[in-house]
């Protein structure tokens, strides 16, 4: 698999801090894109939105925290 990586779109942790970027799309056949994006290899479970790019890796987005009873 490949996943289409977009530097121009950044992901945030629930504290609003850069994670990476985004993993705009996951194909198994490749296709021609502009820069910025590009395409670089993935495992078979990447899904687009729910993983980003970061030094050369591709990381899975973390859970936001779970609410305490006071923000219910």
């Amino acid at each position: 698999m490949q996943a289409l990586i977009s530097p121009n779109e950044k992901v945030f942790d629930a504290e609003g801090n850069v994670l990476g970027d985004r993993v705009a799309q996951v194909a198994a056949n490749v296709f021609p894109v502009a820069p910025p994006l590009f395409w670089t290899p993935c495992a078979d479970d990447v899904t687009a939105d729910q993983f980003y790019w970061a030094a050369g890796q591709i990381l899975p987005v973390p859970p936001p925290p779970p609410k305490t009873i006071a923000e219910g």
